[in-house]
């Protein structure tokens, strides 16, 4: 019987992980099966004992587990920084993001605006409480349900502006991603993976690990909208 890993990621990191994972079964012939949901949701049934070998989340939750003694803290790595970027629906105005300012009079002018329930979510309302709009804006903010994409929403109608991963946002159809935000105020999020304590595999998983942070992945990482860690 062939060696089975089996993993849980945020939805953030679901299509590089994808790629990634098919390439290293290609190459080592082990099965990498990773089930992708929301990232609180993933990092619940961790919490919860379900049976995982290998987990892959924002690096605060990867802590949390491994405070909580869930996830073996000597095997987390890093992976991949992912940046958040804005999005409107498809043949709709294009507004100007390029800086703080004009970020901020796009949310302004916004009739609804979008977000995640990850970590760029929550970074993302402490911007606007920074800027002193929160308030203002209070009516119009839409947050997905976890495993929803911001971008579908758009590509709907549902929100006029959508923040999320450029990863959950580049391989939408009818949206239109007006590029990351601005540099002084952009919101990174590390992604890192680590081995799970349920594992009964830890070679195997150090193996997988070892590949998702070589080189040789560092193109589908770009590919997918995020840098290598």
């Amino acid at each position: 019987m062939s060696l089975c890993i089996t993993g849980i990621s945020s939805m953030a990191t679901r299509a590089v992980l994808a790629e990634l994972t098919a390439d290293y079964s290609q190459r080592s012939g082990v099965d990498v099966r990773i089930e992708s949901v929301g990232g609180v949701d993933a990092a619940k049934r961790v919490a919860a004992g379900e049976a995982f070998d290998v987990v892959l989340l924002a690096s605060d939750a990867i802590d949390r587990l491994i405070a909580s003694g869930h996830v073996a803290g000597d095997s987390k790595v890093d992976l991949v920084h992912s940046g958040v970027a804005i999005a409107t629906k498809a043949g709709a105005p294009q507004p100007d993001i390029g800086t703080e300012p004009a970020l901020l009079s796009a949310v302004l002018a916004a009739r609804s605006i979008g977000y995640s329930t990850g970590p760029s979510g929550v970074q993302l309302l402490k911007l606007f409480d920074r800027w002193g709009i929160s308030a203002q804006i209070q009516g119009r903010l839409v947050q997905a349900q976890a495993g929803v994409p911001v971008g579908a929403l758009v590509a709907r109608g549902e929100v006029e502006l959508g923040f999320q991963q450029l990863s959950e946002l580049i391989h939408l159809d009818g949206i239109t991603v007006l590029g990351p935000m601005p540099a002084a105020v952009q919101i990174d999020t590390t992604f890192c993976a680590a081995r799970c304590k349920t594992s009964a595999q830890p070679d195997a998983v150090r193996a997988l690990l070892h590949f998702l942070t070589s080189a040789e992945a560092g193109p589908a990482k770009l590919r997918h909208g995020m840098t290598p860690a």
